[in-house]
């Protein structure tokens, strides 16, 4: 555990982030890592995930737009959370604390039935410490409960939602993988492999990557090996957003989540959820042909990029990837998405105005405008294009290393002009697929 991560304040002073962690992994087993132990830590949308995440691309236009609006968006403000400006490139949600239980996206997602409210809520305040609390729709049903929870210092926001993973035990794996923080503002994230052979994720958090609010979101997200997720939030406000902060950190610690989401109260409920990995996928989901590996992608955006760009850091996943480079006037983000298969939605994309037109027929899209993650003084820059034959690569860039910082400088260190030329490079043509 790197020692100068200093301490974690939990309503508990005297803890220490290394202490309360240090419990977990005594009483968890072996494979968990911390955030500290390497420069950058692949959160990224892979497997199982991908074809959820992917037919999400046709919406916000590419990887970087999902860094755009929160890559962990996925882990910005929720883990699974269906959309919203900090998580489109997510799963599936609890509701927000303040909202009616339920969404359309996560029934969408997700095969069989749904659980009483009240059973979630009743689990989740047996596994919490005593306190007053007001839930939501306890005469419904769904996969999640949320509610206001008050232990004297201050009310603060708390949901669990319980998921299914995907169509495979694998699916969600990167769901419970800590975030790369070029991309997602956190202050603690441990994840790794428990005794029994589920996966545990521990983050600390905020809802704004930007800090515009200092509004905290800390939560634990539980894979079991089975396949389902068991996704608990909590905030320093009676909501996640909108709400003035109460106290100064939520009310419980690392260690009290883990011990909410990996109560045995909970496995009833998830075998309520339906199919068993290996079935078909749900409603509203699309599966697209395999990807470019991770590995295929980096290297072929590294060998793209104008001379000059040094690679400062890097991330991705099957399909997509980032660098960070500078070339001496400040650090900059460039991405891109490689999809073999658009279909129809991403087709749509292209018929609107400002799309050109080249000999070849692949259509081209270019956007100019500011960035979405609250950096001050961020432009986003992007290249998005789509072969007759329905291949797309979207390239972006901004003027910073992570978009909810200040920009570091002036413009993107690649031009549009560059931009172009490397999403049209018949080099991604040429990647193996997965």
């Amino acid at each position: 555990m790197s020692q100068n991560e200093g301490p974690l304040y939990d309503g508990a002073p005297h803890e220490r982030f290394e202490e309360d962690l240090g419990a977990i992994l005594r009483t968890t087993g072996d494979g968990f890592s911390a955030d500290g132990r390497r420069e950058l830590v692949a959160g990224g949308l892979q497997r199982g995930r991908r074809r959820l995440v992917r037919r999400r691309l046709a919406v916000t236009g590419g990887v970087l737009a999902l860094a755009a609006v929160g890559i962990g968006g996925v882990y910005g403000g929720s883990v699974l959370s269906p959309g919203g400006e900090s998580t489109a490139a997510s799963v599936a949600a609890p509701p927000r604390p303040g909202q009616a239980n339920g969404t359309g996206t996560a029934k969408e997602q997700q095969p069989g039935g749904g659980v009483p409210v009240k059973d979630i809520a009743a689990v989740l305040k047996a596994h919490t410490p005593a306190g007053r609390w007001q839930f939501d729709n306890l005469g419904g049903e769904g996969q999640s409960a949320t509610g206001v929870y008050d232990d004297g210092h201050g009310k603060a926001g708390v949901s669990v939602g319980l998921f299914r993973a995907g169509t495979t035990g694998e699916a969600g794996k990167d769901q419970v993988t800590c975030p790369d923080k070029a991309l997602v503002r956190y202050d603690r994230c441990i994840s790794g492999r428990l005794s029994g052979g589920d996966r545990l994720m521990v983050l600390q958090g905020y809802v704004y990557p930007d800090g515009r609010e200092e509004t905290k979101n800390w939560r634990a997200v539980l894979l079991t090996k089975d396949g389902f997720l068991v996704d608990a939030s909590e905030y320093n406000a009676a909501a996640e957003k909108g709400a003035p902060i109460t106290r100064e950190n939520p009310p419980f610690t690392t260690s009290q989540l883990k011990a909410l989401v990996t109560a045995e109260a909970w496995r009833p409920l998830l075998k309520r959820l339906g199919a068993e990995p290996g079935g078909k996928p749900t409603p509203g989901e699309v599966e697209l042909p395999p990807a470019p590996s991770a590995a295929a992608v980096q290297a072929t955006l590294r060998s793209l990029l104008p001379k000059g760009a040094t690679v400062v850091s890097h991330g991705g996943g099957d399909g997509h990837g980032y660098v960070v480079v500078d070339d001496g006037k400040g650090r900059s983000m460039v991405g891109v998405d490689v999809q073999p298969t658009g279909g129809k939605t991403i087709a749509e994309l292209f018929s609107r105005d400002g799309v050109v037109t080249l000999p070849d027929g692949t259509k081209v899209r270019s956007t100019q405008q500011p960035g979405e993650k609250g950096g001050e003084g961020v432009v986003w820059w992007s290249v998005d294009t789509l072969t007759p034959q329905g291949f797309r690569v979207a390239v972006s860039a901004f003027n910073t290393g992570a978009q909810y910082e200040a920009a570091t400088r002036a413009e993107p260190a690649l031009t549009m002009e560059q931009l172009k030329a490397l999403a049209l490079s018949p080099k991604w043509h040429k990647l193996p697929l997965k």
